[in-house]
């Protein structure tokens, strides 16, 4: 095989190999290093890539080099000679000796990391300690040239002894295997990180598209929901209010005089038919919030009178399971600016739950008092709680009125407390045949104290009882 022809063997990219000595150098830190060689032995040094590139040079021209090219043969000579020295390539790990006619010699020495020769250091030219005499490749190369003179230009170039110049140049191949390795571990470093960098935005693509797609999929069976409540519950409400219509017409005794019997089957009838009037008005209530679609007309009113007349309401089905319902306020508790309809329909949801969930004997209590809540200002856009269990810090406090309902009923389970205001959800399956209900009051009564800028809070023992917390603003002095 010519020796100057490398082998030329593809970099397997995926096993972390190089193809290009370029790849793993720093220049400026490899001229340092032929820098300290040349100050410590005064040898010129140049490192080239397996392409030939120059990556690192430093050198002094000798006086021989500057006199031998100030003849026209001469410069002729140097010039192939040098090239001919840069241009050679090793064909094993073992430096090459190429020889210049001033006697002067050139070491080749091959640059190879990982079974891969990535490029070559040329040390020289310098003397043998050998060479004791002027070579007549030097003598005879110009009839212009002078003897003596080359003679004495010749004696200023260093002399190495061979086996010193062997050492040296293993050193300088030590020190590049170090650097070569600092290097492709780096290399090998970024590409690994580049590489787990485009596998996990790949991946995550994947899972933002796979996201994408079953948020699309879910929004869609979302609105085909809401408009399937929406048509089932109108088409629901209008036979069902005249069945509730005809059985009040039948107890008014419109159609003749009924026996008990029969006064009982109808009362049932309306009764039943109410439940189911209110689960359908819940679910187009909820259906309506969910849209955005629900509207709040707000007035100038007394908290106080609601509560009251909330209590009045619930007073005879709390009397059905002998619980005592009693209520309490402050003198100073302020007006607030709400809709009566909604919030009667918040503080009926609390107290129904409180009297369903309280056994014989036990009691309900209703209260009124001065609080603070803390609100959104203009142009803060800082999230509320979850479930409104506060608000952030930097909002700015405000005069508020809480309805506290409190009962010695079941109690809620501490894990289940975060849950209880999701749609349809009820803490035990159980519970929704012994007490009944659809789990939408709770999730229906945040929504519109949402919808009041208040919010709802909730304190719960198991077996001891639970109180509920329903904290709006007061109103403006320019409310009303």
């Amino acid at each position: 095989m010519d020796e100057n022809k490398a082998e030329n063997k593809p970099a397997d990219i995926s096993y972390g190999e190089i193809a290009q000595l370029e790849e793993l150098i720093d220049r400026e830190s490899l001229r340092e290093v032929c820098r300290s060689f040349f100050d410590l032995f005064g040898l010129s040094i140049r490192v080239f890539s397996a392409r030939g590139a120059l990556l690192a040079t430093v050198h002094e021209e000798r006086s021989i080099c500057r006199y031998v090219n100030s003849l026209n043969k001469g410069r002729v000579a140097c010039s192939e000679t040098v090239a001919q020295a840069q241009m050679r390539l090793p064909i094993s790990p073992e430096t090459v000796v190429h020889p210049c006619f001033t006697g002067a010699v050139y070491h080749i020495v091959p640059i190879i990391y990982d079974d891969r020769q990535l490029g070559r250091i040329v040390i020289g030219p310098f003397l043998p300690s050998e060479v004791t005499n002027t070579p007549p490749s030097l003598l005879n190369l110009d009839p212009q040239l002078d003897p003596e003179r080359a003679r004495a230009a010749l004696s200023e170039m260093p002399r190495v002894r061979s086996q010193t110049a062997i050492r040296i140049a293993a050193h300088l191949r030590g020190i590049l295997d170090l650097i070569l390795f600092s290097g492709h571990r780096a290399r090998l470093t970024s590409t690994m990180h580049l590489a787990t960098v485009r596998e996990n935005y790949r991946e995550l693509s994947e899972k933002n598209a796979s996201l994408q797609d079953a948020f699309n999929k879910l929004k869609e069976l979302d609105r085909l929901k809401s408009n399937f409540l929406a048509t089932v519950s109108h088409e629901l409400r209008t036979p069902l209010t005249s069945i509730i219509g005809y059985s009040e017409m039948l107890e008014a005794g419109i159609a003749g005089e009924m026996t008990p019997e029969q006064t009982g089957f109808v009362e049932t009838i309306r009764t039943k038919g109410e439940l189911l009037l209110l689960l359908i008005t819940s679910l187009l209530d909820l259906n309506k919030l969910e849209r955005g679609q629900l509207s709040i007309s707000t007035e100038y009113i007394d908290p106080r009178a609601v509560l009251d007349e909330v209590r009045e309401m619930c007073v005879p089905e709390a009397e059905k399971k002998q619980v005592k319902i009693e209520a309490a306020w402050a003198d100073d508790v302020p007006f607030i600016q709400a809709d009566p309809v909604r919030l009667r329909q918040i503080l009926i949801n609390l107290v129904g739950n409180a009297v369903k969930f309280t056994p014989a004997s036990g009691h309900v209590e209703l209260s009124i008092r001065v609080t603070e809540i803390r609100v959104r200002t203009e142009g803060d856009e800082a999230e509320e709680d979850d479930g409104g269990f506060g608000a952030a810090l930097m909002m700015a406090p405000e005069r508020a009125v809480e309805f506290a309902i409190k009962d010695t009923g079941i109690g809620i389970p501490e894990a289940e407390i975060a849950k209880i205001f999701d749609a349809f959800y009820q803490v035990d399956g159980s519970s929704t045949r012994e007490y009944g209900g659809a789990g939408l009051g709770l999730s229906i009564a945040k929504s519109l104290v949402a919808a009041h800028h208040g919010t709802i809070r909730v304190e719960s023992r198991p077996a001891q009882g639970t109180t509920f917390f329903v904290v709006l603003p007061e109103a403006q002095p320019d409310a009303g």
